[in-house]
């Protein structure tokens, strides 16, 4: 392939520029650039392998694919992959890994390579979160290849995300009487009525993160305290990263908040955390190695990071699409955070906005509620909404349009027509947020980052008693299940441009569990 043939813009690749960032120079051109390719899958024009779980049926009657399966299905066609890798070899880039159950190719080069490859100036900014090598523009590959290079990561190392966690306070000792109004995991499963007798056995939380790290001795001193064993708690590098505490204001509060509330709720399953950059590449890599790791073989995913639609490129936000679709024909839940920020999401242009991932049609968005109990009962639930910056995310999707399962839910008036968020919710408030260690101290955090892995630490039960995945929840919430009695609806207060409503609303989608009867609504 000549590095001189007519080239084509990749669909959807276009990058803007960081607000705030100063170009700081060219990118040396012998800098060392490693990218993630993904590729067309060879059954591209087929009904896609979710398909088959979208339906409203229970997952005792559903059939999902198996790794091995849905490799078949979406590996790249052979020619096809051999076209990519001579062309990175004409460009002076090695190929140096494939991976079929994922359709991607990873290059590795220097950046005078990757420019001339991908027709673009690789330039390094300067900003005051920190400094990251970017671009703008499209990219462009030769025509040859059009329509087989779906997306391309990694040139662009922005920080992609935030995680979704406000810490409220310290806290003395997680069991003390003072602290009435936050909860720890074991008191939020009494309160949300999680099923008894289940432990998550035979199961395994995968959490997705993005910086930051846990220390043993954190875990073992908090479930000792909760008078639980510690979790068998396992490290996956992606991409580079790696689990590597620093502090409770940083990364680590989402490690710790994720790990902690996961496997106090299901103490028996496996918790393997995935760490990778705060990238688009790192995190979509992280993504589809859990989803595809037969090692580890995680049937429920949770997701605390994400970030305003707007601020993602639509290649990105396809491809981790198809990847949740995957997870979907594969029986995995994934559970995603709904934001912290309202319902503009932090962004400051007037206009409404909802978080990626959580707007996939194919993840559990988890909005957040503001909890007060009575004992193990609920005295009241209310919408999170403290403050701007400081409210449950929630809205109507400009990038993906309405799916199939939410055409009988009613819009907020004036709302376009689009897929609405979130689905589900529980508490998240800060001022009534969870007990949970990090760093050698005990705090009270909150966000709708405990709310991931809340329900993916439920939907471990049910995946124990019911023997078959859960898999892709959404159909069933707003098909046969709807209208049960199974959520705690939440009627009241707004996250900023929406309000709470009887049924589903954008602010707390269907509301707060009812654990073990929706349990037994699945088969339980």
């Amino acid at each position: 392939m000549s590095p001189d043939s007519d080239r084509v813009s990749i669909p959807g690749s276009r990058r803007t520029a960081v607000p705030g960032a100063q170009a700081a120079g060219a990118v040396p051109a012998h800098e060392k650039v490693e990218v993630t390719l993904r590729l067309r899958p060879r059954n591209a024009s087929a009904e896609p392998a979710a398909s088959r779980v979208t339906e409203d049926a229970l997952p005792s009657q559903r059939r999902y694919l198996t790794r091995a399966e849905l490799r078949e299905l979406q590996s790249p066609e052979p020619g096809e992959l051999a076209r990519v890798k001579a062309f990175a070899r004409s460009y002076g880039l090695k190929a140096s890994q494939s991976r079929d159950d994922r359709c991607s190719v990873t290059l590795k080069g220097k950046a005078a390579a990757f420019n001339a490859a991908f027709g673009v100036e690789l330039q390094n900014y300067e900003h005051p979160d920190g400094n990251f090598r970017g671009r703008t523009g499209e990219l462009s590959i030769p025509a040859e290849l059009e329509g087989i290079v779906q997306g391309v990561f990694g040139l662009d190392d922005r920080p992609q995300t935030r995680p979704h966690f406000q810490v409220h306070a310290m806290a003395g000792t997680l069991l003390s009487a003072d602290q009435q109004n936050s909860f720890t995991p074991l008191q939020l499963a009494k309160v949300y009525q999680f099923p008894t007798g289940l432990d998550g056995s035979g199961e395994c939380i995968a959490i997705i993160e993005l910086g930051g790290g846990y220390r043993s001795a954190d875990l073992k001193a908090y479930f000792t305290e909760l008078g639980l064993p510690a979790p068998k708690v396992k490290a996956v590098g992606v991409d580079g990263g790696r689990n590597q505490p620093s502090t409770a204001n940083g990364a680590d509060g989402e490690v710790m908040l994720d790990i902690e509330v996961a496997a106090a709720l299901a103490p028996k399953a496996r918790i393997v955390v995935y760490f990778a950059p705060n990238t688009d590449r790192g995190f979509l890599d992280a993504i589809s190695q859990a989803i595809h790791d037969t090692a580890n073989k995680p049937s429920v995913i949770s997701i605390s990071w994400g970030g305003p639609e707007s601020s993602w490129t639509s290649q990105a936000m396809g491809q981790f699409d198809q990847a949740f679709q995957a997870a979907a024909a594969l029986g995995v839940t994934v559970c995603a955070a709904a934001g912290d920020n309202g319902s503009a999401d932090g962004v400051k242009d007037g206009k409404q906005h909802v978080d990626f991932p959580a707007s996939s049609p194919y993840v559990l968005g988890c909005g957040g509620t503001r909890l007060a109990a009575n004992g193990t009962a609920i005295a009241s639930e209310t919408v999170w909404n403290e403050a701007v910056d400081s409210a449950t995310g929630g809205g109507i999707s400009v990038n993906f349009p309405s799916p199939a399962y939410q055409n009988k839910i009613t819009l907020p008036s004036g709302a376009k027509p689009g897929r609405g968020i979130p689905d589900v919710a529980g508490d998240a408030d800060p001022a009534t947020g969870y007990r949970v260690r990090v760093d050698g101290q005990n705090y009270v955090i909150g966000g709708t980052s405990a709310v991931a892995p809340l329900w993916s630490g439920l939907i471990a039960l049910f995946n124990q008693k019911l023997k078959t995945p859960v898999g892709f929840l959404n159909p069933l919430l707003y098909g046969s299940l709807a209208g049960k009695g199974l959520f705690n609806d939440v009627t009241s207060g707004n996250n900023g441009a929406y309000a709470a409503a009887t049924g589903w609303d954008a602010c707390t989608g269907w509301g707060s569990p009812i654990g073990a009867r929706l349990l037994a609504a699945l088969g339980g």
